[in-house]
């Protein structure tokens, strides 16, 4: 781990950035340019003790999720994310597989989509990223895989009309399976395939069935604990490489539901902490 270097990257990848870069307000008047160490901390789950640790040439060695979570907050390019991991002593992810790295372009449309609901997902499910009304939609899920999620947590599935469950179900699983035949060597899917057969009959029965789609755009109920029915519109678009999502819910100006997300956007997170964990 090179202490030195890596405290220096850090330090010039925050500054480069504004706070609406990242779907930040900017708050008062700065001194100096760039995110502020807790701010970079906030976006990266780890406490500011810790990140201003690393900037001083202090801390301990960050793990691969905590990388993967830098290279999120400051917008890292790939070849930027791979310098990252060599200066903190470990090995980038490698190619073909699952990164987990948002890409920066998908990460500036996120940041702009600050009335609707949205979020970044791998083609296996794994939440990369959301927007604040996509935490507030469904609760703050980045870290988590949707698939899962519905297949072992009672509370996803409660976030969805009970008729709309056998839909979803296949649907997950047949996108799941087309992933683990086009990668086969991706440890990831793999894995997730494995645990699933082996703790969720309902999984294996659909596995089974060997159905094999791609998520595409859909309405969705959503039953949310606040607000109340949402009928959302879903639209799937594919990143750069196919193997990045970016899901964003809407609604139909002038109906019920597109005034009940104005009232989720207007709210946003102050009142609401649903306690279900849905699905973005």
């Amino acid at each position: 781990m090179n202490r030195a270097e890596l405290a220096d990257f850090l330090r010039r990848a925050r500054t480069r950035l504004a706070p609406s870069d990242v779907g930040l307000t900017p708050g008062p008047r700065r001194r100096t340019p760039g995110l502020r160490r807790e701010e970079v901390a906030q976006l990266t789950g780890m406490s500011t003790d810790y990140y201003t640790r690393l900037e001083q040439r202090r801390g301990s060695h960050p793990s691969r999720q905590m990388l993967t979570a830098l290279a999120r907050a400051l917008r890292l390019t790939d070849a930027e994310r791979d310098h990252l991991f060599h200066l903190a002593g470990q090995e980038p992810p490698r190619p073909g597989g699952s990164s987990g790295h948002v890409r920066p372009g998908l990460l500036l449309i996120l940041d702009r989509l600050h009335d609707l609901p949205a979020a970044v997902l791998s083609d296996w499910g794994e939440v990369l990223a959301q927007n604040t009304m996509s935490v507030a939609l469904t609760g703050a899920h980045t870290g988590t895989n949707v698939i899962r999620r519905w297949f072992t947590d009672p509370a996803t599935r409660a976030l969805f009309p009970p008729e709309n469950h056998a839909s979803h179900a296949r649907a997950h699983v047949a996108s799941l399976r087309a992933v683990t035949a086009a990668r086969p060597d991706d440890p990831g899917p793999a894995a997730l395939t494995a645990e699933l057969r082996a703790t969720s009959r309902d999984f294996q029965e659909l596995w089974e069935s060997h159905e094999v789609v791609v998520r595409r755009p859909s309405p969705k109920r959503v039953l949310h604990p606040v607000v109340g029915v949402l009928d959302l519109d879903c639209e799937v678009l594919l990143g750069d490489g196919h193997d990045q999502l970016l899901v964003v819910h809407s609604a139909r100006p002038g109906t019920e539901t597109h005034e009940r997300l104005e009232l989720l956007r207007v709210v946003g997170l102050q009142d609401l902490s649903p306690s279900t964990t849905g699905a973005p």
